[in-house]
């Protein structure tokens, strides 16, 4: 088990509790989808040197403005992750076994590079590349093609027998190894990612451009074997997105506030510092937003409760 129990329990809490929720109203949904849309596609490309902000990623997919001085690429880059995300929408909202394979990946890359190069989209590289930045060297070209068929096959034996945010995960990660495409591998990547968790009812997963040295570092050591980092490091931004949607839907009178891990120590013996620390274990439930770490009084209580049964009470 790569995910962290106590996590793990976190996530299936709050997805249990978002279900018995649904269906969303209308309103409240197109709302939803247009703030993660925005998010997403931001974050997505940032990571990968986009220059929109994310004030300027709206004004592309959402008012269809074109921003002055900056490069024609950064906007295509916009509106085709934007049309990526539909395509995901689209398939999700079919109620169907969504079936992974090396067409619809493809599909999914000529819709990131359309309009940008259109003699790669779709097409599986045909050059050895390097990563810049990582120690990680993908398969040679000629062996991509036999690299991928492989991944679809440990798709379909394993779907069903790892956890979804695990499972998903480490096919994230197969797939950023082969590297299979000249261009657009992390945006696919993600947006496949997305695929299983979304068909599974969670929101969309967003990796945030603030995140994107701990993104690389955690990739790093899935490299090297060590997938448990990269797992609980993308289980957190899932909490995350499920923490923003219950926020959304929830009456205030059922809210549980979340407050910063300064205000947290006042219901406990803790140090922020140690509560940050048990946050990033996923030992406390906490979510990130933007640079901080949030959580709940009801979540610290919680915390120092359990503690307190096993007599571990610092």
């Amino acid at each position: 088990m790569l995910l962290r129990k106590n996590l793990q329990k976190f996530l299936e809490d709050k997805l249990s509790l978002l279900n018995k929720k649904r269906p969303l109203s209308s309103a409240v949904a197109q709302k939803l989808r247009e703030r993660f849309e925005v998010e997403m596609t931001y974050n997505s490309n940032a990571i990968e040197g986009n220059t929109l902000t994310l004030k300027e990623t709206y004004w592309v997919i959402q008012q269809g403005i074109t921003v002055k001085g900056k490069p024609l690429k950064d906007h295509l880059e916009a509106k085709n992750h934007k049309e990526a995300l539909d395509f995901l929408y689209d398939l999700v909202s079919q109620r169907k076994k969504i079936t992974i394979s090396e067409h619809l990946i493809k599909n999914l890359h000529s819709i990131i590079l359309e309009d940008i190069d259109k003699k790669i989209a779709g097409i599986y590289r045909k050059t050895d590349v390097f990563i810049t930045g990582s120690d990680h060297k993908p398969p040679s070209a000629i062996e991509v093609s036999a690299k991928m068929g492989e991944l679809i096959s440990w798709s379909n034996k394993n779907h069903n027998k790892m956890d979804i945010v695990e499972f998903a995960t480490v096919f994230h990660h197969k797939f950023v190894q082969i590297h299979p495409f000249q261009d657009g591998n992390g945006r696919t990547g993600r947006l496949l990612m997305n695929i299983f968790l979304m068909q599974t009812g969670y929101p969309l997963t967003i990796i945030q451009n603030n995140d994107r040295q701990k993104y690389y570092r955690v990739l790093a050591l899935a490299d090297q074997g060590k997938l448990e980092p990269l797992v609980n490091f993308i289980a957190q931004a899932a909490l995350r997105s499920l923490t923003i949607y219950l926020d959304a839907i929830m009456p205030v009178t059922q809210k549980d506030n979340l407050i910063t891990l300064a205000e947290a120590t006042r219901y406990c013996n803790y140090s922020q510092a140690y509560l940050g620390k048990l946050a990033k274990e996923g030992r406390l439930e906490a979510v990130k937003l933007k640079r901080n770490w949030m959580t709940t009084k009801k979540a610290v209580e919680k915390y120092v409760k359990s503690q307190k049964a096993k007599g571990k009470s610092k």
